[in-house]
Parts: structure tokens; C-alpha cells; sequence
């Protein structure tokens, strides 16, 4: 139990420096990584979308007659740090997507005034909502139609995905079941058994399952991911949709924090250019008999109702 509080408490990485750009907009420093994809991309806090941290390329005119897909983000251990995955929230924006993270931009504090992970057998809870994620949605739509906006129809309001990692997973199967979703991302992540959630404030109930729609990737982290017989057994359940499961062997933490997100950036962006932009080389890595990932000693993949 001391583990699983750890994992889903998070550990806090290093927050960067903030500034504040003229439209009052809390934006990351020059400094920090800008994703690999052929758009360059910046996070920032927006005043009319409290609590939330939205990554996007930084020069929206780059993107010409191109509309940006929508990728809502619940983070791990459901923290309220809208930039703890910020490499891979960066690199999936930097290919042309619009990536909202619940959270805000934290400042910088010592190590000292880090809070201390729950004791063993405390019930643990979220400190962001599953709403969140609906509401970052919600925003996008209305700031695609908003005359004066920046993002002024440069979205692709009905391309959208949830995901999440870790306890941001399991908010991500609660909000997938939005009619408006597209496809759900869950990463190192799954449905607790009946009646073994630990966690207070975010739902854990494998009939979810049942309820998805459109298609579903499960990336998890081999067999030292703690996660990984939830996610697993998740994938097993599924039986009515497109439904894929990555394993890669880094354990729970993933591969948010290296660079450019690792490979489970690679993956993801891979499948969101397939599902939500068609894109035929991306489909490529994981259809087929010799599909890309399927060759991959990186990883492990396994599929159903491709065709």
C-alpha cells in the first residue's frame, strides 16, 4: 500500500520559472523543451480557462489551412502540477495538437515544502476533478467559434481524446464516455477491481468498460508497471471497439519526463495522427501483420477490431 500511495500521491519534478505574456497569459520560459514535431510548442496558463494548462504550437499561423486535434490530459496521481508530463504534453503538441492538462502551473518551491506522501491505509484523493476534463473540451469548442480568439477555427473540435496516466487514466475512462470523444489514451493505467479503489473522488468501475465508443489504446509499463494487471485485464474486457495494448518495460513511471516524451510519445502521437488525422502512415505502425510496432523491439503490442 506504501507504494501504490506513493505512485498515486506523484512525485513533484522541478517546476520551471513562469512568465506573463501581454494577454495575460502565464507562459513556460524559452528554455524548456519545444517537442520534435514540425510545430514548436509553448504551455501556458489562459485567464478564461482557470485550472488548466494548454500546450499548442507556439506560432499558430504556422499551421495554415491545418486544424489542431484535441487531446485532454488527467495527470498522474491526479495532481493539480499541469506541467508534470510537460515533455510529453510538448511533443504531442508540437505535431499539431491542442493539449489541455487539468492542473495549473505550479511555483517554484523547495524540497522542504513538499507535502509528504499519504501514510499507509490513508484513503487517498484527487486534487483535480474528472469535470476537468469535459471542461477543457467545453472550452476548446467555444474557442474555436470565439470571434477574437487565437485558436479562432484553427480546431478540429470533433477530433478529440482523453487521456490520462496513472489515477489521470482512470479519469480519462470516466471522461472517454463523453459522446464527444474520439478515442481514449490510457497510460499505465486501469479500472481497480470491484471494490479495491483506494482512491476518493475518481470512479473505478470496470462496466465503464462496457460503454466505451470509438477506439481505445492501453500503454502501459511491462511487468514492474503496478498497473499493469488492471490495464491488462481492462484490455481483455473490451469486445465492441478498436482497442490496442502497448507494453513498454520501463516500470510505472513511464517515459513522460525524458525526451520528447520517449517512446510512449511516440506511440501516442502515432496513434492520434491514425485516429483522429487518418493518417495512413501512422495506421501503418499498428495494422497489419508486419505493422511498424509490431517489429519493434522496444515494445509489445497487441490488437483487436482492426478490421
Amino acid at each position: 500500500m506504501r507504494a501504490l500511495a506513493l505512485l498515486i500521491a506523484g512525485i513533484m519534478l522541478g517546476s520551471p520559472a513562469i512568465a506573463r505574456t501581454a494577454d495575460g497569459a502565464v507562459a513556460q520560459p524559452a528554455a524548456l523543451e519545444r517537442g520534435s514535431g514540425t510545430y514548436p510548442a509553448i504551455f501556458e496558463e489562459r485567464p478564461d480557462l482557470p485550472d488548466h494548462v494548454v500546450y499548442r504550437p507556439a506560432n499558430l499561423g504556422a499551421l495554415g489551412r491545418a486544424k489542431l486535434g484535441i487531446y485532454v490530459f488527467g495527470n498522474g496521481g491526479c495532481s493539480a502540477d499541469g506541467t508534470s508530463s510537460r515533455n510529453h504534453l510538448l511533443e504531442i503538441a508540437s505535431h499539431g495538437y491542442l493539449v489541455i492538462a487539468s492542473g495549473t502551473i505550479p511555483k517554484p518551491k523547495s524540497d522542504a515544502a513538499t507535502s509528504p506522501a499519504p501514510a499507509p491505509g490513508t484513503k487517498l484523493t484527487s486534487a483535480t476533478s474528472t469535470r476537468a476534463m469535459t471542461d477543457a473540451i467545453d472550452w476548446a469548442q467555444r474557442e474555436n467559434a470565439r470571434a477574437g480568439s487565437p485558436f479562432k477555427g484553427r480546431i478540429a473540435t470533433t477530433e478529440i481524446a482523453a487521456s490520462g496516466w496513472s489515477c489521470g487514466g482512470l479519469q480519462a475512462l470516466s471522461a472517454a464516455q463523453d459522446p464527444r470523444v474520439t478515442t481514449a489514451v490510457i497510460m499505465n493505467s486501469g479500472f481497480f477491481p470491484d471494490g479495491a479503489n483506494p482512491i476518493g473522488g475518481v470512479v473505478s468501475d470496470k462496466a465503464l468498460l462496457r460503454t466505451l465508443h470509438g477506439s481505445i489504446l492501453y500503454v502501459l509499463g511491462g511487468p514492474t508497471d503496478i498497473a499493469v494487471a488492471n490495464g491488462t485485464d481492462d484490455f481483455q474486457r473490451i469486445d465492441q471497439i478498436p482497442a490496442a495494448l502497448v507494453n513498454i518495460p520501463v516500470g510505472h513511471g513511464g517515459t513522460y519526463m525524458q525526451p520528447h516524451g520517449g517512446i510512449a510519445a511516440e506511440v501516442v502521437t502515432a496513434w492520434l495522427d491514425w485516429r483522429l488525422k487518418n493518417d495512413r502512415t501512422a495506421a501503418a505502425r499498428f495494422v497489419g501483420k508486419d505493422c511498424g510496432f509490431c517489429q519493434d523491439t522496444r515494445l509489445t503490442i497487441e490488437r483487436k477490431h482492426f478490421d
